[in-house]
């Protein structure tokens, strides 16, 4: 199952007008500092990923307790999972990391399943 979920050609030519007026404020706001700008840039790029993600340290938390829930076993296959390595599975990719929207899994068998959705 492919991703079919793309933008249509209006909502793209939105989110560009967009980014070209974030890029626009950025160049004012850093007053010609390039250093500044940078800094901004990495700034609303990481918050923008924390807004999809969630914090690092809230993933390790979440982590943890799904450890727990599964005992320590991938949600695909069983198998016992390593301390480390092990990832975070969205089941429904727009639900975000929530307790009820993700799995703990070994990294073979989240590629696998991503292959078999014709997402690798």
């Amino acid at each position: 199952m492919p991703n079919s979920n793309r933008l249509t050609p209006e909502q793209s030519e939105k989110a560009n007008a967009l980014l070209e007026l974030v890029r626009q404020r950025l160049n004012e706001l850093s007053e010609g500092d390039p250093k500044v700008l940078h800094h901004m840039r990495r700034r609303i790029m990481k918050r923008l990923e924390f807004d999809e993600r969630d914090t690092p340290a809230a993933r390790r938390k979440l982590k943890d307790q799904k450890w727990k829930e599964q005992r320590g076993k991938c949600a695909i296959c069983k198998e016992d999972l390593p301390e480390t390595e092990t990832e975070l599975d969205r089941l429904d990719p727009y639900g975000g990391y929530t307790r009820e929207n993700t799995q703990l899994i070994h990294h073979a068998c989240h590629r696998k399943q991503q292959a078999e959705r014709g997402f690798a």
